[in-house]
Order: C-alpha cells, then sequence, then structure tokens
C-alpha cells in the first residue's frame, strides 16, 4: 500500500522504460499480487524463500545471517527481565503498601512511559559514554569475543528489557497478592511453615503459570521491539534488515522477516504451553 516501486528505486527515477519493463519481467513484479503472493508461498514449502531484490542474494542466506543477532538480543533481553522482575515483583508483594511497594509501583509508571529510542540514547550516553565495556555501537560476533559480545548487547538489551520489567513487574505482584489472599496460604501458615517456603514453594509455584503467560507476551514484544532498538544501536539484526527491505519495496526479503519473526513467537508460546503440564499436574494435554 506505500508508495514506491523497487524497480525504479533499484535503477532510478530517470531509467528507461524498456529496460524497467525487462527487469519487473525477471522478478515476477508484473504478474497480479495473487499470483506472486501464491508462488511465494509454493516456495516457501519447498524451501525457497526467493531472491532479494535490493542485495541480489537468497532470502533465506540473509536471514540466516541476521539471525544470530536478534535472537542474542530476544534471549539475553529475557534474561534481564526475569532475573529482575521476579524477585522484584515477590519483594514488594510481601511487602503490600509499604514505602517500598509505592517507590517501585512509582518507577514501573516511568519505565512503561519511556520510548524505547529514547531510553537507548540515554543509556549511551550516560553509561555507553563512562564504561568502556559498553559498546555503543556495532556488534561483536560470539565466536570472535564473548566479552565483546555481551559489551556491545549488553545496552540494547537494557533498553529492551527496561519497559517489560515494569509491565511484569507490576503483573507478578499483583499475582502474588491474589495467591496470598487465599485459603491454602492461611492453611500452610497455621501448621507453622516457614514463610519463605511457603512462597517459593507454593505460592510462586501456583502463580508461575499466569506470569508464564505473560512472558510469552512479553517474548512476542522483546522479538517485535529489537526493530527500532537495532536501529538506535547500529546492530545487524532483523530489525535493521528490515528497515532496509522496507525502504526499497524488497518485498521477497519483508515478507520473509516477517515470517521468521513470526515462526519464533509461535514456537516460544508453544513451549510455553507445554511449560503448563510440568508446573501445573493437574493440566493435561490431549
Amino acid at each position: 500500500m506505500i508508495p514506491g516501486d523497487p524497480i525504479r528505486i533499484m535503477l532510478g527515477p530517470e531509467a528507461d522504460e524498456a529496460r524497467v519493463q525487462a527487469l519487473e519481467k525477471e522478478l515476477g513484479l508484473d504478474r497480479p499480487l495473487h499470483e506472486q503472493y501464491f508462488s511465494w508461498v509454493q516456495g516457501v514449502v519447498t524451501g525457497d524463500m526467493g531472491q532479494s531484490i535490493r542485495f541480489s542474494r537468497p532470502v533465506a542466506e540473509l536471514i540466516t545471517d541476521r539471525l544470530p543477532v536478534t535472537l542474542s538480543l530476544a534471549v539475553l533481553s529475557v534474561i534481564i527481565v526475569v532475573l529482575i522482575a521476579i524477585p522484584l515483583g515477590i519483594f514488594v508483594a510481601r511487602r503490600q503498601n509499604s514505602f517500598s511497594d509505592l517507590m517501585f509501583s512509582s518507577l514501573t509508571q516511568v519505565g512503561m512511559a519511556i520510548p524505547s529510542f529514547w531510553l537507548g540514547m540515554l543509556l549511551m550516553l550516560y553509561l555507553g559514554m563512562t564504561f568502556s565495556f559498553f559498546s555503543v555501537t556495532g556488534y561483536v560476533p560470539w565466536s570472535e569475543s564473548i566479552t565483546g559480545a555481551l559489551g556491545s548487547l549488553i545496552l540494547p538489551a537494557l533498553t529492551i528489557a527496561i519497559p517489560q520489567i515494569a509491565v511484569s513487574f507490576r503483573y507478578i505482584r499483583n499475582t502474588i497478592l491474589e495467591q496470598l489472599q487465599l485459603d491454602y496460604v492461611r492453611t500452610l501458615r497455621s501448621k507453622g511453615i516457614l514463610e519463605r517456603a511457603v512462597m517459593y514453594k507454593h505460592v510462586l509455584r501456583n502463580a508461575m503459570i499466569p506470569i508464564l503467560t505473560v512472558f510469552g507476551l512479553i517474548f512476542a514484544e522483546v522479538v517485535a521491539g529489537t526493530i527500532i532498538v537495532e536501529q538506535v544501536f547500529g546492530l545487524p539484526g532483523f530489525g535493521s534488515l528490515l528497515v532496509t527491505s522496507i525502504s526499497y519495496r524488497d518485498f521477497p526479503l519483508v515478507q520473509g522477516i516477517i515470517m521468521y519473526i513470526t515462526i519464533v513467537v509461535v514456537l516460544i508460546n508453544f513451549i510455553i504451553d507445554m511449560l503448563y503440564a510440568v508446573l501445573d499436574p493437574r493440566i493435561r494435554l490431549g
């Protein structure tokens, strides 16, 4: 729907009309849209995602090159969310209506409101320019240097994770508070079971199913959030590739990237559904 012709972008606005038509026919862009789409679907089924118009390389090859960057960034972001949001949610839930509860609840409002691109620039300014460990731009492959890879990914991962920490923290806090008000918790306490055991062996386990559901949604948002953050930090991942492919109206590449992102999100949610049965034996699949 957006204006622009990939052929005109490639050849320039002054290109000869005969040359434009020849290249359109060569790339199959002269056919009706529904024919182009079904042809693409047939190729995907056989493992052929087509040829990039912009890069003149197979789409699958381009995606494979960029996949480690985006997945590394997404996984690192989710790890940061899990390591901070769950302990913080438990800590605040045990201190309902205290000063720490009020303080962290207020901070999460700020965390949810900050645009990711602005947060990224703040982290670049105050951390990237202060500590040499953090890389402000670019990417170091894991095979080249583990420390360098972490240094190039930690600021983008924090940029993605901070708003998600704010969202998941509030959900974890409220879910645990709901569990603490149920009858089984009073029964456990009346039996003299230690508060730590009540929290970590019973309350947290029962709260994990709704929490897992939220983390599935968070992972989907993290994968989508890398598009902006990769642009800010100059990372060679899906995000920058998708923006480039849209700018050049590289339809096969856009379709391929969106399909891969969709597959990753669906797989993560499928794994979470499988984990339901592990956490709660009452849930049976089949």
